[in-house]
């Protein structure tokens, strides 16, 4: 067997794993130099399906202990480094191949990265493009696959034996790469639209009506106030940019500090915080209400910059409650959805609807408030719709971030 048919047969293998990309394109051109390629110089790109990147790039240089991944956001591709790239002419194109030779008779920098290259020493670039069937990926010319560049740094470059070498290695590269990249594209959808842990329950093959189960949890419940009078006065695309300013403002933190946003529900937000995770006081201390001051902290923020575009401003309160919650599927077969039900949620959306009419911006229940004491003030007891007793209800009792304590415009 050649030493590049092992190579192969070794990536076939790492291909019925769970390979970390990177290792294996580290380990890849390690053993590719081990065989006698002089490659001095390799990066592997790809585009990918996520909320924030557009694509994902591993590079590796010789010598190096490791590989390293980069992120390509969406306004990526409007930069020149990309528009006039050789990998962008080779997608249009839908070249397989791409050929430079960057030093010697047959020198060619018809693109500005390769004459950088050769500045630096390399003498000869190739490229190859894989393309494959993958759902929702397209780059530019809808193009989904893998692109890798090898360069070397060799006097004479790259023989006629060492691009047949990589050429080969390239399929099987591909197919390893299609399968990994599928999968992460897969996990940032399912987290992207369910959740970090509930996308995990998911994946992990809770997909049938009913599966769930009951944990203790935080639940942290935020709705935009005044959104009647803001529907009615405003454009959609206005009011879908304040929505989004909203969101930032109610979620952001509560994600910081370990929240698992289950629902944006219309203009509420519905965050748990699973409480087996870390002790309760801990995690309600440390993080819940730090995170609830930097939510309008942010929002002060926010509306200083809307005010002075001349956009209307943002208010919101927060509600809290701790309990038993049962997080699993409700729907039906065809159409599931994953969240969590029962009294304690119900109760942390009525008790939110009173900050509107309490002078605050927060209210808790006595179940959080015993578990930081010395850090609510009660607000005496209130009723709740649909609850039958009333209940005790605490705001915080630091003045300090006036925002905590006074519903301002």
């Amino acid at each position: 067997m050649s030493m590049a048919k092992h190579v192969r047969e070794w990536l076939l293998t790492e291909a019925m794993g769970k390979p970390r990309l990177d290792d294996l394109f580290y380990k890849l051109c390690v053993r590719l130099t081990g065989i006698g390629l002089p490659v001095a110089r390799a990066r592997l790109n790809w585009p990918t399906l996520h909320p924030l990147f557009r694509a994902e790039m591993i590079s590796w240089h010789r010598g190096e202990r490791r590989a390293r991944l980069d992120h390509f956001h969406h306004q990526d591709a409007n930069t020149d480094a990309w528009q006039k790239s050789p990998l962008r002419y080779m997608v249009d194109e839908a070249l397989p191949i791409f050929r430079r030779r960057l030093a010697g008779p047959e020198k060619l920098t018809d693109f500005a990265i390769l004459e950088e290259l050769a500045d630096e020493g390399y003498t000869d670039y190739v490229a190859f493009l894989s393309g494959y069937e993958q759902p929702g990926l397209f780059l530019n010319s809808r193009h989904a696959g893998i692109i890798v560049i090898w360069t070397s740094d060799r006097p004479t470059g790259f023989t006629d034996e060492d691009i047949d070498i990589l050429e080969q290695i390239q399929r099987s590269l591909a197919l390893v790469c299609k399968s990994v990249i599928q999968a992460e594209i897969t996990t940032n959808i399912v987290e992207t639209y369910l959740g970090r842990q509930a996308g995990r329950s998911v994946l992990e093959g809770n997909i049938r009506l009913g599966d769930g189960a009951k944990t203790r949890a935080l639940v942290w419940y935020s709705d935009l106030r005044d959104s009647t009078h803001l529907t009615g006065s405003l454009s959609s695309d206005d009011y879908l940019a304040l929505l989004n300013d909203y969101f930032e403002c109610a979620a952001r933190p509560a994600i910081r500090v370990g929240g698992e946003v289950l629902a944006f529900i219309g203009d509420a937000v519905l965050v748990i915080f699973p409480l087996e995770e870390k002790p309760e006081g801990e995690c309600l201390t440390a993080c819940v209400l730090d995170a609830v001051a930097e939510s309008f902290r942010m929002r002060d923020q926010v509306n200083a910059r809307r005010r002075e575009a001349g956009l209307d401003t943002i208010n919101f309160g927060i509600g809290l409650n701790v309990g038993e919650v049962v997080f699993g599927n409700i729907g039906v077969p065809e159409r599931l959805a994953f969240t969590v039900i029962g009294p304690t949620v119900t109760e942390v959306a009525r008790i939110e609807k009173l900050t509107k009419t309490l002078d605050t911006n927060v209210l808790a229940t006595d179940h959080v408030a015993r578990l930081m004491p010395g850090r609510w003030a009660s607000v005496g007891a209130h009723r709740l719709d649909g609850v039958e007793e009333p209940k005790e209800l605490f705001t915080p009792l630091d003045a300090g971030d006036a925002a905590l304590k006074t519903a301002a415009e």
